[in-house]
Formats: structure tokens, sequence, C-alpha cells
């Protein structure tokens, strides 16, 4: 069966798993989580949780709506790319029409949920991060510039924002300061993997930075941006918006980041790619997690803020 075509009976053996898998549900997973960290930052007190549970709902419906639109952009690119050619379209386990729908659908669930239950600014910033994502970075960002990923990455780090929005009806240095934390997070997570599948970018015709510049400037970059990232790491606390629990956790995972980004610079080609990589995801979880355990820390003991 030719790629992305279906057949009538495989039309209707469709089940809720190929939908699901068009969500990117890991990816929306971590997304969901750092909307949810900033959420409860957003207050000094407890955070109302109809207000919560709806506005991460929104948020996450969004992002899964992206998701799908980035696999109905990229099926051609995904299916002469070995990390990618069992998703469902190019597999030919889904057919666009559907696809589409379902994107539609998880577009307008979220917006409804997020204009009339949370607030509309909310819902226009998450509707922004959408356009950002689903057809700025993946349409134009992602075929014409190397630096695809930096730019097309404040949409990707917008989640914390909208999370403390979704509460609190406004924007403050605070959630910027999130913001720019996974902004500045995503170009040194990517690009090992880049590295590592630099060969299928390559064949893809996707100008990603290995590809347009080559491995070792690559990995440069990547140990560049993992001392940027080390800096801005530790700005909750300059700013007193976390205490000394958070900076022990932000200055011993960002060295992490620092060892692995250099052990990655010093190595022969791919090699610490993936180490690296892998490493990247766990970081940003657990920064997450120390700004959450600080705030609630020093919310019921306030001495140790």
């Amino acid at each position: 069966m030719p790629t992305g075509e279906l057949t009538a009976a495989s039309v209707n053996g469709i089940t809720w798993r190929r939908y699901y898998d068009l969500t990117k549900p890991k990816v929306v997973l971590l997304i969901a989580f750092t909307a949810l960290v900033g959420m409860l930052l957003s207050l000094p007190a407890e955070v109302p949780w109809q207000q919560l549970l709806i506005g991460l709902l929104g948020i996450s419906l969004a992002s899964a709506a992206g998701a799908v639109v980035n696999h109905i952009v990229d099926q051609h690119i995904d299916a002469v790319m070995r990390r990618t050619q069992r998703r469902p379209l190019p597999s030919g386990r889904m057919d666009t029409p559907h696809a589409a729908f379902f994107a539609l659908l998880l577009t307008i669930c979220s917006m409804v949920l997020l204009w009339t239950l949370v607030n509309p600014l909310t819902a226009g910033l998450t509707f922004l991060a959408f356009i950002g994502y689903a057809v700025i970075y993946t349409l134009y960002l992602k075929r014409w510039t190397p630096q695809n990923i930096v730019w097309g990455g404040v949409a990707g780090a917008a989640p914390p924002l909208l999370g403390w929005c979704a509460i609190t009806g406004e924007v403050t240095a605070e959630a910027l300061l999130l913001l720019l934390i996974i902004f500045i997070w995503t170009p040194p997570h990517f690009w090992p993997l880049a590295v590592h599948r630099k060969d299928e970018y390559a064949r893809a015709g996707i100008p990603m930075l290995p590809v347009t510049h080559g491995i070792d400037f690559t990995k440069l970059q990547v140990l560049i941006y993992s001392l940027m990232l080390f800096a801005v790491s530790l700005m909750p606390f300059l700013i007193n918006m976390s205490g000394v629990v958070y900076l022990a956790g932000a200055v011993l995972l960002g060295i992490g980041f620092i060892y692995h980004a250099l052990r990655f610079w010093l190595s022969e080609g791919a090699d610490h790619a993936m180490k690296t990589f892998g490493y990247s995801i766990v970081y940003l979880s657990l920064l997450f997690t120390f700004l959450l355990v600080d705030h609630y820390i020093t919310m019921y003991n306030p001495h140790l803020g």
C-alpha cells in the first residue's frame, strides 16, 4: 500500500491508538507538566483547582492539535526518516482528512474551554503559540533556516507562561523568566538529536544546523547554550522568585548539563549525542520540579525561603 494511502478496510480499522499517537503524547506530557508548574508558582497560596484543571486541559489540547498539524505537514519528510517512518500518516495507518479533522476538533475544544472557562488572554496566547509551532515553525522556519529550532522554540517555551496566565490572568516578569529558561534550553536539547540524525535530515532536505554548518560547529553551540542556560537558570533565585532549595538543584543540574555538553563537544562525531539529549529531558523535568518543591517549602516554611 502506497505511503499515505488507505484502503476502505484500513480506514474502518482506524483506532483511538492512531489518533493518540498523532498527538505526540510524551511531548504533550512534558508541556503539560511545565504549564502545571507555571500555574502552581503563580500564586503564593493554593491555586483554585477547577481553574487549574480546565486551564491544563485547554493548553494540553492545543499542544496536541499542534502535534497533529506537525504530523500532517511533515508526513513526506517523516516517510524518509527512520525515526519517524512508523508514524501514523507516513506508515499509512491514518489518512490526512481524518488527521486534519482531529486537529480542528482539538483546536476548537481548546479555544472554547480557555476562552469561556479560563480567560481570553490565555486563549489568545495559547492560539498564538499554536500558530507559532504548527504554522510558522513547521511550515517555514524548519525548512528555511538552520536557526529553525532557536526561533521556533519561542512557541515551545510558552506553556509555563500560559499556565501562569491561566491562573492570574496576566503576564508577569516571573512568567516570562520561565519561558526564557525553556527557550534557552531548547537548542542544546534538540541539536544533539539533530547531530545523531544528521544524515536523515540531509536526505529529507531539512537545513538543521549540523547539516548546514557541520557537526563540530553544532557541538560547540550546544556547549555555549548549556553555559547560557546555567546562567539563566540562576535568575529565579536572583530575583527572589525561588529560594536556596531551587538554587542547589539548579546548580547541580546545570553542572551536569555542562558536563554532558563538554563531553559531547570533545567526542568523536555523534558520540555522546543521545546521552546529552537524554540528560536534557531529565534536566528540564527536575529543574521545574525543584521550582515547585522550593515554592511549597517556602509557602509552608517561610524561614527557609
